[in-house]
């Protein structure tokens, strides 16, 4: 046991001194820590720290805050490349919801009190838009999850003994079902959408399930018409600073999806239309290279104007689904139809089974056998 001693400083403060672990010189460095409380909390503090010490568990003091912590962390994700520029903007965004907040405290001294105070403070007047309210508890979590992913680095660097925002977890959420076309106006939306600019990529995304950017960002190369399938390698995302292609998130997001007949048929004639308007505008064939869903001058669309002129259109036929409701569309036909969740998720392009089962588990209703087969399978176990 390293040795140490208290002595108090003045009422209700106590100074603890105490041999910490054995340096590169093999001599042992000494660490100071001032106590609130009584004698009996300094002495239990003390017998703390020397348990740390001698169970190679101990982290040296440090007064490095939330807010620099988070900020240090944050610069070495993008040097590192850990997450993309549409990541980095949304990060950035969320650390307004909780420097202002935890920012000033040293990052050893945040408890699980602070994190369950900050949650409530942001749920009940967290806005910062100038009007009264709270945050919407997703946005919540997400903060939330910024900050647990910077303690886990600061618990893996020997920083931090514990990540207090793993134990006092982010605030649920009510359970909602997301907006969703029905099988009647998936139905007619096809006729609804016959010459429309976005027929195509709406049918791609109800009935292939791909995202916007994945669909945004299919080249010549990566359709394939006559084994009706479209090979998913890249997304395109749109952040402050443009428009870029990047790869998938996952290793599972690059995968190749099969085209049901009446995705096949629409994608012939857009790409008969795609090459009668390149050669009007003298841009010549289609290489591997160009784009299937282009803007007008064969660049790449703005993944925030489609979902905008969706929003528009389906204002216009009284639909009350977002772009990437297609794509819940898709997957809650899929279970209707009891394809099982591991398809379901390959197809998706989700990382696991479980996070399809997380998405969509109110679509999985109780008594359905079909359900019940589909996450035995996701489980690997026979039906």
């Amino acid at each position: 046991m390293s040795r140490g001693h208290l002595r108090q400083r003045s009422p209700g403060s106590w100074s603890i001194k105490y041999e910490g672990p054995r340096g590169a010189d093999g001599r042992r460095v000494t660490f100071h820590k001032t106590v609130r409380g009584n004698k009996r909390a300094a002495m239990a503090e003390l017998a703390r720290l020397q348990a740390a010490v001698a169970d190679n568990q101990h982290v040296a003091p440090n007064r490095i805050t939330v807010a620099a912590f988070l900020e240090e962390r944050l610069r070495l994700w993008v040097m590192t490349k850990q997450v993309s520029r549409r990541t980095t903007q949304d990060y950035h965004g969320l650390l307004a919801h909780i420097i202002p907040y935890l920012g000033a405290r040293p990052v050893q001294q945040l408890g699980t009190r602070d994190i369950e105070s900050w949650h409530s403070v942001l749920l009940t007047s967290g806005r910062r838009d100038g009007k009264e309210g709270g945050l919407n508890p997703r946005t919540v979590q997400h903060a939330h999850a910024v900050l647990a992913l910077a303690l886990a680095d600061g618990v893996r660097h020997g920083l931090l003994t514990k990540n207090v925002a793993a134990i006092q977890k982010a605030p649920k959420l009510d359970a909602k079902e997301m907006a969703i076309l029905s099988p009647a106006a998936v139905d007619a939306l096809p006729a609804q959408l016959a010459g429309h600019e976005l027929e195509a990529i709406a049918i791609v995304g109800l009935f292939c399930g791909l995202r916007r950017g994945e669909i945004l960002a299919v080249r010549e190369k990566n359709l394939d018409l006559d084994e009706e399938l479209i090979r998913v390698r890249e997304t395109l995302e749109e952040t402050k600073s443009g428009i870029a292609f990047k790869p998938p998130k996952t290793k599972a997001g690059i995968r190749d999806v099969s085209l049901p007949a009446i995705v096949t048929d629409v994608l012939i004639a857009h790409r008969k239309r795609l090459l009668e308007r390149r050669l009007m505008l003298g841009l010549g064939k289609l290489s591997g290279e160009d784009l299937i869903f282009p803007n007008a001058l064969g660049q790449p669309r703005s993944p925030n104007a489609v979902s905008a002129a969706w929003s528009k259109l389906a204002k216009e036929l009284g639909l009350e689904v977002s772009f990437h409701g297609l794509r819940h569309t898709h997957a809650s036909m899929l279970i209707a139809h009891g394809v099982d969740v591991v398809t379901i998720s390959k197809r998706l392009g989700h990382a696991s089974p479980t996070i399809t089962l997380q998405t969509y588990s109110h679509l999985f209703r109780p008594g359905d056998g079909r359900a019940a087969a589909a996450i035995n399978a996701a489980m690997g176990r026979s039906s």
